[in-house]
């Protein structure tokens, strides 16, 4: 089958991998659409593990059935999950499934920039989701992203009303906006250092969007996302988060970045910090309902799609943070 590996962000080949098999417990599904996260771009991140195909945010038939499968049958649609938790430490049974042994250990076979995937026995155990007939492909590409916003509001304790506040408006932040008001807040606003950006956060119901490189309002917001690794933003986030509010730091950081905060103004003004990773099982099933009830528009957000032999120029699109906001590949193109 064919595949794009990555070598870095400016090197993706497509070459020719043996196509997976199902085995006990196991599905192969064949990709009809997966997404580019940010995360991919990270070579700090991505770039010791090379060369290796990437792929997370995935959507496809069920191609294969492994002995002792029961909830899934040959063409069923699904969309799935590389990170799994076990559901059964201590992390998990207290709702930090972010830190499981387990979800940090899972992933896909190969990725899902390949024509086809297999999900081992505990993805398709307990990371695995039928999509509705009126669902695209694509839109449910976005499954699994979005369930990583739901889980981040969720522990930072968004309440119906709260007014909110993301920083850097890429396709993390605008996804985490439309989260935010399915969710129920009652006010977002979106900053950015790009127009393109800024007016995307506008279209997808951002009440204001503020050019981060002036002046960000001190108690501008409940809860601040932010979902950009900038230094400026995350400094930015300690001014406009509001007495008794949070801060989710949800982009990350390269390793050994120090980043200095107000510890006395956070204490007296009782700020929580907060951080979040993946999106557990049950995050998972809500944005399957979301995205369902259109209550989340995917589609929109998409500004390309792109045939796998295509692979290298998305991830060239992505990483340059140019006029672009959501590329997804499909490998059956």
């Amino acid at each position: 089958m064919r595949a794009a590996v990555y070598y870095s962000n400016s090197d993706v080949r497509l070459e020719q991998r043996p196509r997976p098999t199902a085995g006990t417990g196991e599905l192969v599904v064949r990709i009809e659409a997966s997404g580019i996260c940010g995360s991919d771009v990270m070579e700090w991140y991505r770039i010791r593990k090379a060369p290796i195909v990437l792929g997370h945010e995935i959507a496809g038939v069920v191609e294969q059935v492994g002995e002792g499968v029961r909830a899934f049958r040959t063409g069923d649609r699904v969309a799935a999950t590389h990170h799994v938790p076990c559901n059964t430490c201590r992390y998990c049974l207290s709702d930090r499934h972010s830190v499981c042994d387990t979800l940090r250990t899972t992933t896909f076979d190969p990725g899902g920039f390949a024509e086809y995937v297999r999900l081992p026995a505990i993805n398709v155990d307990r990371g695995t989701f039928r999509i509705p007939d009126h669902v695209g492909f694509d839109e449910a590409s976005f499954v699994e992203p979005l369930a990583c916003c739901l889980r981040a509001l969720r522990i930072a304790g968004l309440r119906a009303g709260d007014r909110v506040a993301v920083l850097g408006a890429g396709i993390s932040g605008v996804l985490m906006l439309q989260a935010a008001r399915a969710l129920g807040a009652g006010w977002i606003a979106a900053t950015d250092v790009a127009p393109y950006r800024l007016e995307a956060a506008r279209r997808f119901g951002a009440d204001a969007v503020i050019d981060a490189r002036g002046d960000v309002p001190a108690g501008l917001a409940d809860v601040v996302v932010v979902c950009t690794a900038a230094l400026p933003a995350i400094a930015q986030a300690w001014r406009c988060v509001d007495r008794g509010g949070a801060v989710v730091l949800f982009a990350p950081v390269a390793p050994g970045e120090q980043i200095p905060f107000p510890a006395h103004d956070l204490w007296k003004d009782g700020v929580r910090i907060v951080h979040s990773y993946a999106g557990p099982p049950a995050d998972m099933r809500t944005a399957i309902d979301l995205i369902a009830a259109r209550r989340v528009d995917a589609a929109g957000m998409i500004t390309h799609r792109l045939p796998l032999a295509d692979t290298g120029a998305g991830f060239r699109l992505v990483a340059d943070a140019g006029p672009s906001l959501k590329v997804v590949i499909e490998p059956q193109r």
